[in-house]
């Protein structure tokens, strides 16, 4: 399993971005995909996650109702749609697989199996 995740950028308070996270080689039965972001000399923090029918979402408090989080099982790729973009915003977002779970959401960075190398959004006021 290999996960890339792409679209990250420069951006001004208020904009709009959209990440990518595509998955090469995805095991043939996976539990939750999900996106975290890291600050320096933070913990990464939970951001969002979807269930592998693509029918549950889960979201941290401080995204709910900017971010969205959908997957295209075609393509083996989940995006995280982000709106209303703040300053606070910025950081290195990597998503995540895991194989096995239990309940929903997955917030857990621990309960992870495979990781995306990040891409950096940097949000300007």
């Amino acid at each position: 399993v290999q996960l890339q995740a792409s679209g990250g950028g420069l951006v001004q308070a208020g904009d709009s971005l959209r990440l990518s996270c595509g998955n090469s080689g995805r095991p043939s039965r996976w539990y939750a995909m999900g996106w975290f972001r890291q600050v320096p000399e933070k913990e990464r923090e939970f951001v969002a996650c979807l269930s592998w029918d693509y029918k549950n979402m889960g979201y941290a408090e401080s995204v709910k109702d900017r971010f969205t989080i959908s997957g295209d099982n075609a393509k083996n790729t989940v995006y995280l749609h982000m709106n209303n973009l703040r300053p606070d915003d910025t950081a290195l977002y990597y998503c995540a697989l895991t194989t096995a779970g239990w309940g929903f959401p997955i917030t857990k960075e621990t309960d992870y199996d495979y990781w995306g190398q990040g891409t950096l959004v940097t949000v300007s006021s």
